[in-house]
């Protein structure tokens, strides 16, 4: 079975989850990004207890491009450090885990295209 990741990472706002979500798909990084519904987070942060309202992101990629989908969020989220958590998936689809896999190979002649091949 192809191997796949759901990384979920949150944003403060609509605009900021629409824009990291459409560069991820753009650079070929994450095959599909959901943006749900917005949430409240409770967290501790710099010694106090905060509530926010997020807008959470489930992003399906492959394991070949985690790194890059990693350095990408970090570059372009507005968190000093937003949260970037991987899930691997158990099972799925066949089709559709071979279509995230299809989505998020490297084109030749890009980094991590050699990878990808073997």
């Amino acid at each position: 079975m192809t191997e796949a990741l759901v990384v979920l990472t949150n944003c403060p706002d609509a605009a900021c989850a629409e824009t990291l979500a459409a560069l991820l798909v753009e650079r070929r990084l994450a095959a599909c990004v959901n943006i749900l519904a917005p949430c409240r987070s409770a967290y501790h942060w710099q010694g106090r207890t905060e509530i926010a309202t997020e807008i959470p992101l489930l992003i399906k990629t492959s394991p070949v491009r985690y790194a890059e989908l990693e350095a990408a969020i970090r570059a372009n989220h507005p968190y000093e450090l937003p949260e970037i958590v991987a899930v691997p998936v158990m099972r799925g689809l066949p089709a559709y885990l071979d279509w995230i896999a299809a989505e998020t190979a490297p084109l030749p002649g890009e980094e991590g295209a050699d990878a990808a091949d073997s």
